[in-house]
């Protein structure tokens, strides 16, 4: 895909930005070697790998709730400001 200075106005006026022609050019730059790589991932053969669904193989650990020391509705209540 070829990026054109249309389209890169065009995205300046969606995101209401301003450039000036020295940025354009970068941008189109940068833009295309973004668009570059990912055609370079298009290309790669993935039929054998499976789908990594969590980096991390743990599920959730989960601990019992333990019920521990509390303070009364009272003594919460005495570290509310005085309306």
């Amino acid at each position: 895909m070829e990026i054109s200075n249309e389209m890169i106005s065009r995205l300046a006026k969606l995101s209401r930005l301003s450039f000036n022609d020295e940025e354009k050019e970068a941008i189109k730059a940068d833009l295309q070697n973004m668009i570059g790589f990912v055609d370079k991932l298009h290309e790669v053969d993935t039929g054998n790998v499976e789908p990594l669904l969590h980096i991390i193989p743990h599920q959730n650990i989960y601990r019992e709730d333990r019920i521990e020391g509390h303070i009364s509705n009272q003594e919460a209540l005495h570290n509310a400001p005085v309306h």
